[in-house]
């Protein structure tokens, strides 16, 4: 999505293999994917890899763009409003799920990767981040993606997969011998890379469907807790990018067709919330859980406005997943807190650099209003 946002350690560094060229389709896909994980920030594992490492590999293979992200560097700014069904109430305290409860909403479309002026692309992972302000100075913050399921396990997955998709210089392409090791060694990644580039990819953000990947606990009233994931899932009909879209030399085409469609008038997501059973899976996000699980549409995500990147609004906020109300509860993921640390050094690092225009647009678009 992630993606979608201070402590370090010292240890004995990782050797990576060396990495140059690319590995056909999985190798665009691969390199695509990494920029779903991380920002940067804390340890990830004790001794071994810290957050900051995890950074300094973005920054290595994305090159030095001071004051943006340093992964999903491309991005608009939303704003808007959530509307709860009263369906969540069931399954979570969480105040946003009340009845007839409405919550402001501000948010980020971007695209993955950590270079922010690179040309759109269909086939880029895109992420939809959002932050929630509850009453009581609560606060959601969600970054979410438009795969099926995550491409690691680990964070030391991750590390390992993002230099061994990283492209050549002068060829643009991975060493497909550096990612064959890499799908040999983690098995479980090959596979979601299969799920991943079988996808279907819509025409743009506001048909897309964009999911948490990873797992979550929602706590009902009454304490009882049941493992979830979500998705956001278009009021928009999605639609195949068409031929003219594939042509076109605008090179944020995506990002001026959203801001135009929120113009004319609010784009909507339903968040369909998927009740997991104790056996699924809620640490390894490389598996997606049985077709069949029950699911419950909690509320809608309507979005009124986008706006550049700019000083006090999305540009500034850390969407870190683990920022979360009473009545949402983190997993047993070990993404999660990797994100969480990655997304702070991230923060961090780029708070203190100059900043430069926004990569999309010069000027904030109105839509249709709340």
């Amino acid at each position: 999505m992630s993606l979608l946002n201070d402590l370090t350690g010292a240890g004995p560094d990782l050797r990576p293999r060396a990495v140059l060229l690319r590995l056909g389709a999985i190798g665009a896909l691969v390199t695509g994917t990494a920029g779903t994980f991380a920002y940067a920030g804390g340890w990830l594992s004790p001794g071994m890899l810290t957050q900051a490492r995890i950074v300094d590999r973005f920054e290595a293979v994305n090159g030095s763009h001071p004051g943006f992200r340093r992964n999903h560097a491309k991005g608009l700014c939303l704003a808007g409003r959530f509307e709860s069904s009263g369906r969540g109430a069931r399954v979570s305290r969480a105040s946003l799920f009340a009845p007839d409860r409405a919550t402001p909403v501000t948010g980020r479309i971007a695209l993955a990767g950590g270079q922010p002026y690179a040309a759109d692309a269909a086939t880029t992972v895109r992420s939809l981040a959002l932050r929630f302000e509850l009453p009581d100075g609560e606060e959601w913050r969600t970054g979410n993606n438009d795969i099926p399921v995550f491409p690691v396990r680990t964070p030391e997955a991750f590390y390992e997969q993002l230099l061994a998709a990283k492209p050549d210089p002068a060829t643009g392409k991975p060493d497909p011998e550096a990612l064959k090791a890499f799908f040999a060694a983690h098995p479980e990644s090959a596979k979601a890379a299969a799920q991943i580039k079988a996808r279907a990819i819509t025409s743009g953000f506001a048909d897309d469907t964009f999911r948490s990947l990873n797992a979550f606990r929602f706590v009902a009233e009454d304490g009882t807790r049941t493992p979830v994931r979500w998705a956001f899932i278009p009021e928009q009909t999605a639609t195949a990018q068409s031929p003219a879209q594939a042509a076109a030399t605008d090179k944020n085409y995506l990002f001026d067709a959203f801001a135009d469609t929120v113009r004319q008038t609010p784009v909507r997501w339903h968040l369909v919330v998927t009740l997991g059973d104790a056996g699924d899976p809620t640490a390894d996000a490389t598996r997606p859980w049985p077709a069949e699980r029950p699911s419950l549409d909690v509320g809608t995500v309507i979005i009124a406005e986008t706006q550049a990147e700019a000083d006090g609004n999305c540009r500034d906020v850390n969407f870190d997943p683990l920022v979360l109300p009473a009545g949402i509860m983190a997993s047993d993921d070990p993404l999660l807190s990797a994100r969480s640390a990655a997304y702070s050094v991230s923060f961090t690092r780029r708070a203190g650099e100059p900043k430069g225009p926004s990569a999309v647009h010069d000027t904030p678009v109105s839509g249709a209003g709340l």
